[in-house]
């Protein structure tokens, strides 16, 4: 038997049509996650074989039995979309009704600057900068991590961030008293380029096959991590790679610092950013401003800090330019 003519697996399919429409390596885990679920709990059935009918007794079972947030409910039922849509070409008709997992509405943690302050004193190195840029420059940890020498423009202390929740591009604030550190870390990024290269060279991992286009980008300061992990890895086809640090080593490092500052309320990384807004928003920041900073899609996003800041900071705000004093 020929197994050359053997048409691809279901999840091989999935995971090639993924990246053709370039979704991010962490929405193809969840989808691919989500997917083979769905088959188990049908029995090991073929979803082709399924339908709308399988779809929503899914969905119920995640709500009513599982008893999972409202988000995981909608990644599921995002993920079977984009399967039957875009993979096995049979898109779901009218999913009908199905017990929807409650939302419920909680204002996000923020910490005033001392806080922050307090935090930040608890870490140190790269985790330091990397705590101090999320708080600073309003990135998500992922983006943090995901920054690149070429990403950070110090005559207009400004960071791009590429790629970012949705596909898209936006610019952020490079706050200053990042700058020597940053400095620091793409002055170490190019000793390691020169001793990788002595040594056996382990190219950085770069998007969208950009290394057949660019074949010398991988060894190139210009995309280098500014925060790399600490040692290689092999990459899908199996070439040993440099990735860039691994969020949850920041998130361990940033908890046990609030934890050491003895935060009133817990917090995480998400926490920083949200404090970012705020500091924003009470500093007089319009809120279209903010929001282009966060990378929020709806300006309805950023409005939830407006909720955090309470009715005064909503009455001042209201009020005609030279009233507020």
């Amino acid at each position: 038997m020929d197994t050359h003519n053997k048409p691809p697996k279901l999840m091989d399919r999935m995971n090639a049509t993924m990246r053709v429409k370039r979704y991010s390596p962490r929405t193809e885990k969840t989808y691919c996650y989500w997917i083979r679920y769905f088959i188990r709990f049908h029995g090991v059935r073929h979803p082709a074989s399924m339908g709308c009918s399988e779809v929503r007794a899914f969905l119920e079972h995640l709500a009513v039995e599982r008893q999972v947030a409202a988000a995981t409910q909608n990644q599921a039922l995002n993920s079977l979309v984009f399967l039957y849509r875009h993979v096995l070409e049979q898109p779901l008709r009218e999913i009908g009704e199905f017990s929807r997992a409650k939302r419920p509405r909680r204002l996000p943690v923020v910490l005033s600057h001392e806080e922050v302050m307090g935090v930040l004193g608890h870490l140190s190195g790269s985790m330091y900068l990397m705590g101090t840029l999320v708080y600073g420059s309003g990135l998500r940890l992922i983006e943090t991590c995901r920054l690149r020498v070429r990403d950070i423009d110090f005559e207009r202390q400004v960071i791009t961030v590429r790629a970012g929740k949705g596909d898209k591009d936006r610019t952020t604030l490079l706050p200053a008293t990042c700058i020597p550190a940053l400095q620091h870390h793409i002055s170490t990024a190019e000793q390691q380029i020169c001793h990788r290269l002595n040594h056996d060279s382990v190219p950085v991992t770069l998007p969208h096959a950009l290394d057949r286009k660019y074949p010398n980008a991988r060894i190139s300061l210009a995309w280098q991590w500014i925060f790399p992990a600490s040692r290689p890895c092999f990459d899908d086809a199996g070439k040993v790679v440099l990735h860039h640090i691994h969020p949850s080593a920041v998130q361990k490092a940033v908890k046990n610092a609030m934890r050491a500052a003895s935060l009133p309320r817990p917090g995480s990384c998400h926490t920083l950013r949200h404090s970012f807004a705020t500091q924003l928003l009470t500093q007089g920041t319009d809120i279209r401003t903010v929001q282009e900073l966060l990378g929020h899609k709806s300006v309805e996003t950023t409005q939830i800090y407006t909720h955090v800041l309470g009715k005064g900071f909503v009455r001042r705000s209201s009020q005609p330019a030279g009233l507020s004093g």
